[in-house]
């Protein structure tokens, strides 16, 4: 890879498949050491956990394979250029100094995403306009034409990242969101974002329990809704990636370096793990909604998990887990988007069925954002693990279950 200095600037030309570079993984609040964990297994360097993001090194095969199989990735970027700039004008001259025309031609279209932090720049839209124009400008005085701006679906999305006066272009390599797997043919009222689900599960360590293998392993949400967390556990039980049903949807597939021989490896690679696993268990959904299962029904359908995955139709307290080894899932309303007459009874009840019908060979996790109806549960959570669902802050809670006195347990454990 040649990297070019100048004037404090760097600019990276583009990969060879094999040549290392940086990249970042942007992820969620909470999740960024489980993306790390993901991202060394697919045997990536130098990995760095940032805020909500994580740095690392690796080669195109590794970008391509990030993209198409990190389950907790919102995004995978490629920084391409750094430099430092004090005011509008430096922003600008430095900008244009880019060879831009090594990246992108005049016919090509393009948006700019901007984050800016500091005392320097503080209007984030302001600087991606004056980015947006040293771009199109360095086009016409040696083109006589220009790319286009198209915020929708862009060829190339770039993302401006300032802090102070340091300033770092990235190129989004995925395109949309990487929480849009293309699986999806129904929604609830409050479906929760795939990201955020494969991120609980694997908190939950169901992705952990998977790679043990037990005969007996089960997987249940008592309010399965539209299926979310149903499917992303289902598809880490048949080692199916996480983009698996997104098709040909990624914005690196756009880029000049794009090398269509490279990516057909990388993911005829993963594919091939699909059902490596052996799994054995089963996958329980249930839904007081009828419709909603419906609308369950209809995405596992679409991705051809309907024969692993059984669901029922009524109130939770009435129905039991999966007899064996069972990790529970759930995410109750929280009384924002989905209205529940009593939700503090709601909780209460969901924390008596926990202690009466589900035994010490279930493990229960749920996620919740109303903090005083967490508290009528009636069961002292062991971990609380801050999260974020949309803009609510949530708490993600582990409920350890036991059959008898907790003492009884703890005694049996021991022995």
């Amino acid at each position: 890879m040649i990297i070019q200095k100048n004037r404090g600037k760097v600019v990276t030309d583009a990969a060879t498949p094999r040549e290392k570079f940086k990249m970042v993984a942007k992820t969620m609040v909470s999740l960024e050491e489980v993306l790390a964990d993901e991202l060394r297994e697919m045997g990536a360097e130098n990995v760095t956990v940032l805020n909500r993001a994580v740095e690392f090194e690796g080669d195109m095969r590794l970008l391509y394979r990030a993209n198409y199989s990190c389950r907790t990735a919102l995004a995978i970027l490629k920084p391409f250029a750094e430099f430092d700039a004090n005011d509008d004008q430096e922003l600008y001259d430095q900008v244009y100094k880019i060879r831009w025309e090594k990246i992108l031609d005049c016919d090509c279209t393009f948006m700019i995403d901007s984050t800016t932090s500091g005392e320097v720049f503080t209007h984030s839209y302001y600087a991606a306009l004056k980015t947006k124009d040293a771009i199109v400008d360095r086009f016409r005085r040696n083109f006589g034409k220009r790319p286009s701006i198209d915020t929708e679906q862009p060829d190339y999305k770039f993302n401006l990242h300032i802090r102070d006066n340091h300033i770092t272009l990235l190129m989004n390599a995925s395109g949309d969101s990487l929480h849009k797997r293309g699986y999806r043919q129904g929604v609830g009222i409050a479906p929760i974002n795939e990201v955020l689900a494969a991120g609980l599960l694997k908190l939950a360590g169901w992705d952990k329990a998977l790679q043990a293998k037990p005969a007996d392993l089960n997987f249940y949400d008592p309010m399965c809704g539209s299926g979310t967390m149903l499917i992303e556990a289902a598809m880490m039980a048949n080692s199916i990636p996480a983009q698996y049903y997104r098709g040909n949807k990624f914005g690196f597939m756009r880029w000049k370096e794009f090398n269509l021989g490279e990516w057909k490896s990388v993911k005829n690679e993963e594919d091939r793990k699909i059902g490596s696993l052996d799994f054995e268990g089963e996958i329980w959904g249930n839904d007081i909604d009828e419709q909603v299962i419906q609308q369950c029904e209809k995405n596992l359908e679409y991705t051809k998990l309907h024969h692993d995955v059984m669901l029922h139709i009524g109130d939770f307290a009435d129905q039991e887990p999966p007899e064996g080894k069972t990790l529970i899932v759930t995410n109750p309303p929280y009384g924002e988007r989905i209205k529940v007459e009593d939700l503090n009874a709601m909780y209460e009840k969901l924390g008596d069925t926990f202690k009466q019908r589900y035994g010490g060979d279930c493990d229960v996790w749920l996620i919740t954002s109303d903090f005083e109806a967490m508290k009528h549960i009636g069961l002292h959570p062991s971990r609380k693990i801050p999260v974020q669902n949309g803009s609510l802050d949530c708490r993600f809670l582990h409920f350890e279950l036991y059959d008898g006195s907790k003492k009884a347990k703890y005694q049996q454990d021991a022995e």
